[in-house]
């Protein structure tokens, strides 16, 4: 899984029918010390994260088994919403 942070959203009017009613989000990558790595990516939301979220992803095929129709070609899905991120006793968020 990979860390990452929510900074917008992405509208999309024509989608295929296996990503209907699934919120598009932006998300820019982060490392263990929630600095910014690498460009950002578009990732489907499972868990309703918002502008400003840490979250935690995953892409490739795991992504798409995550959503209730896993027949689809999302590469990137939000998991779950970070609340706190502690690397070596020190507190990140």
């Amino acid at each position: 899984m990979k860390i990452g942070k929510v900074i917008g959203s992405v509208v999309a009017t024509q989608k295929v029918d296996s990503l209907e009613g699934i919120k598009l989000l932006l998300v820019q990558p982060l490392d263990e010390n929630l600095k910014e790595v690498g460009s950002p990516v578009v990732a489907c939301d499972t868990v309703q994260a918002g502008y400003g979220d840490v979250v935690f992803y995953e892409g490739g095929r795991e992504a798409a088994l995550a959503l209730s129709n896993w027949f689809n070609p999302s590469d990137c899905t939000i998991m779950g919403i970070i609340d706190q991120v502690t690397v070596q006793g020190e507190r990140k968020s």
